[in-house]
């Protein structure tokens, strides 16, 4: 989903615990030391692409970034990199990996 299953190893990657499963939001970034796609069951007429990843953590988060500081952002046409985020992660409560702007890339890192 959002372009996930093209992560590759040397990536820079943002670490979001899950919110539904007690995670609190943004937790680390890191690189992606390795990547490699899940073979699809054959029994299943539909599957999400996964991708299994290994990841060295570079920083831990330095302020809270979840689902509570990102749900007044719902304007999905603002441009807003606090937007991107909501609507990448929240509008649909499952584990993913997904692909961001650079934009949000850049705030991300302000928060580290």
């Amino acid at each position: 989903m959002y372009g996930g299953k093209h992560i590759a190893d040397g990536d820079a990657i943002f670490v979001f615990a899950s919110e539904n499963e007690g995670g609190q939001g943004l937790v680390a970034c890191g690189i992606v030391t390795s990547s490699e796609a899940v073979p699809r069951r054959l029994d299943l007429e539909r599957q999400t692409p996964r991708v299994s990843v290994s990841i060295r953590r570079t920083a831990l988060a330095a302020r809270r970034l979840g689902r509570d500081e990102l749900k007044r952002f719902k304007d999905w046409k603002d441009g807003r990199p606090e937007t991107e985020l909501n609507f990448k992660f929240y509008r649909q409560a499952t584990n993913k990996i997904v692909g961001i702007s650079d934009e949000t890339a850049t705030f991300l890192d302000g928060l580290f």
